[in-house]
């Protein structure tokens, strides 16, 4: 990113106190720097302050940055934001795993400093865009999700089955608790909980993994980014429900159709050059970090 930053937007997790006391903290330390500070609505409000307060089209329209306080959930709710603008976030962790989030609070001002001076790198992550087809309507219910998206029951021990389809191939009818079809951002999320592979997030495709498959045999599929992914619930239960990044839900149909395929857009993450993927996953997933001598 080469032009200067002048115009930097904050969005916290209002929930957090640590994120409300870190808000007015930057926004103190940058204004004294000559930057502009917009806070999204709900911090500024938590925060009691009206004069930085901006809704999120405004703050959007203003920001060469965005920064996010909170955990990856912050950041995913951000990122959803920010995802057709092109606005780099930088992610601050003060939740608990945080693999998005990489940069520790206790190291924000080392790493604002290298932003401001442009000493700083962007990775671009792999978006999915989805909607739901449902008869006499059509696209319904339109989404953009940056870890995956995940179809479940709540009913109480019954499986689905999935007729799932790739660019109009029949694969297979996936008999299981539910499907996760994620990023290869999301491969370190819900999707590595239910035996999904880790996918550098570098790599453009989309992973498909079944939960908990009746049928062992059914093991998750790596897919082209090219590839477009249908799923058709064959319902033999009436709650099933598609969840976008574990934050939004909606409620599936009868005769409803899942589609969905690699977004337009990228999201641009401010990534600190200390920090890679690989000192991430040891770190996060508690790796050794010792190499080990052949020789």
């Amino acid at each position: 990113m080469s032009k200067n930053i002048t115009k930097i937007g904050i969005i916290g997790n209002p929930k957090k106190l640590s994120a409300l006391k870190l808000a007015r903290d930057l926004s103190n330390w940058l204004s004294k720097k000559g930057i502009r500070i917009f806070v999204s609505h709900d911090c500024a409000k938590m925060l009691s302050d009206k004069k930085l307060a901006v809704e999120n089209e405004t703050l959007l329209s203003n920001i060469d940055i965005l920064i996010a306080l909170g955990g990856d959930g912050t950041l995913l709710s951000a990122a959803r934001l920010v995802s057709s603008s092109g606005i780099p976030i930088l992610g601050v962790n003060l939740g608990g795993l945080g693999f998005l989030t990489e940069v520790n609070y206790s190291r924000i001002y080392e790493v604002l400093e290298q932003v401001l001076s442009n000493r700083f790198s962007i990775e671009n992550r792999m978006l999915i865009n989805g909607y739901v087809l449902r008869k006499g309507k059509g696209k319904v219910s339109l989404f953009s999700a940056l870890n995956d998206v995940v179809i479940t029951t709540e009913a109480i021990a019954r499986v689905l089955k999935l007729e799932t389809s790739i660019d109009k191939q029949y694969v297979t009818t996936y008999v299981a608790d539910g499907l996760i079809i994620s990023t290869p951002t999301g491969s370190t999320a819900y999707s590595l909980s239910a035996g999904g592979p880790i996918v550098h997030p570098a790599l453009k495709a989309i992973i498909i993994t079944p939960i908990c498959p009746h049928t062992l045999t059914n093991r998750p599929i790596i897919v082209s980014e090219k590839s477009v992914i249908s799923v058709e619930p064959i319902f033999e239960t009436n709650k099933i429900a598609l969840t976008i990044d574990g934050q939004i839900k909606f409620d599936l149909l009868h005769s409803d159709k899942l589609i969905i395929k690699k977004s337009p857009y990228a999201l641009k993450l401010i990534s600190s050059p200390e920090n890679d993927f690989f000192a991430i996953l040891r770190k996060k997933l508690k790796w050794s970090g010792h190499s080990i001598n052949y020789a």
